[in-house]
């Protein structure tokens, strides 16, 4: 099992703070007291978690919110929840952090003090005792608390999912950075399309083990969670802990890199969840067969498989301006297969599913 002092965030750090870090840190502080002299109090963003028997990771943010004694903060996403309010995209990247907040993790009969980092948020493994499957864990500040849930993997549990999101399951348009700012902070929430069959597809392969676990990678922006859960729940895909980045200045650097992110999740997953076979699927539109082909090489005993849809000529044009796939993608392909672990495309949900039936892929 892994213990809580043996994690580590995702944020690398070093004896000084990057200059970009400083000048959002700086920002942030002046921000933070402005706001909290007009009478914003301070909340948590909860997001849904995963863990095994022993253990659970606690994801969350402290953020400021505006006074509405009467409006709690809603709890982050339970599979039966139905919170269909859609807004701009922009709204959701409107927020404020506030850093080294304690906050009190109540797991099951076991409680842990953790502290907010510089961007406000909390990813801690903290040990409790949970049986398989969803489950509810409370975190207070002392302005309140919120409910985040968290999905504790059985130990007889062999297969699981992780998913990419733009443009593997939802239409995006990214990385082409004018489509990603418009599709991030200007189109609404119930303009955003789901990529046909995927949601079918997922729910086919969890008929094999519905204990699977269902993890959602991304390098999206950590205040787009809320949107992304009520966009999953509109649209019938299962619910899973979703893994997102931040997109702010790091400690190194004034950019976090997206495929470093991917990468470092999917290691995680694999020593945190050692007895997993990991169905992995993506896009070839980004960088995602070069990461899944990445691991697939180090460890094709933790990689069940790979699915990987294949964009249209419109899309890969509207992700990085050609018709046709990436390179880079077609030879990370290649390193997959000559791994031993099966590799099967596809243009939709419908077709990846008829790809890995015939390859015999599954949850099981």
């Amino acid at each position: 099992m892994p213990r809580p002092e043996d994690q580590t965030t995702t944020d690398t750090t070093s004896s000084r703070p990057h200059v970009s870090a400083r000048l959002e840190d700086r920002f942030n502080r002046r921000m933070a007291r402005w706001l909290w002299a007009r009478g914003w109090r301070t909340r948590i963003e909860p997001y849904a978690g995963y863990g095994a028997p022993g253990w659970v990771r606690v994801m969350a943010r402290t953020v400021l919110s505006p006074p509405q004694p009467d409006a709690p903060a809603a709890p982050a996403r339970a599979p039966q929840d139905d919170p269909f309010q859609a807004v701009r995209g922009w709204r959701s990247l409107a927020t404020a952090q506030v850093t080294d907040v304690a906050v009190d993790v109540h797991a099951g009969s076991q409680v842990h003090r953790v502290t907010s980092d510089r961007g406000g948020y909390i990813d801690a493994v903290v040990e409790a005792d949970l049986e398989p499957g969803w489950h509810d864990v409370e975190l207070r500040i002392a302005t309140g608390g919120v409910t985040a849930r968290v999905f504790v993997v059985g130990p007889d549990v062999r297969a699981g999912l992780v998913s990419d999101i733009d443009d593997t399951i939802m239409v995006t348009s990214v990385p082409r950075p004018l489509l990603a700012v418009w599709n991030t902070f200007v189109l609404h929430e119930n303009a955003r399309r789901p990529v046909d069959g995927m949601a079918a597809l997922y729910k086919s392969l969890l008929e094999a083990d519905p204990r699977a676990p269902v993890l959602y990678l991304s390098t999206g922006a950590w205040n787009a969670a809320p949107a992304l859960d009520r966009f999953m729940q509109r649209h019938g895909y299962p619910a899973g802990a979703l893994l997102l980045t931040d997109w702010g200045p790091t400690n190194t650097g004034w950019f976090r890199s997206g495929a470093d992110h991917k990468r470092t999740s999917l290691r995680r997953l694999v020593e945190e969840l050692p007895q997993i076979r990991w169905l992995l699927v993506g896009d070839d539109g980004q960088r995602d067969p070069e990461v899944y082909g990445e691991l697939a090489a180090e460890r094709p005993d933790r990689v069940r498989g790979v699915a990987i849809r294949r964009l249209t000529g419109t899309e890969q044009t509207l992700a990085h301006g050609v018709p046709t796939p990436p390179p880079q993608s077609q030879g990370a392909n290649r390193r997959t297969a000559a791994a031993g672990v099966p590799i099967v495309t596809g243009d939709d949900g419908a077709a990846l599913a008829r790809e890995l039936r015939a390859a015999g892929i599954d949850l099981s």
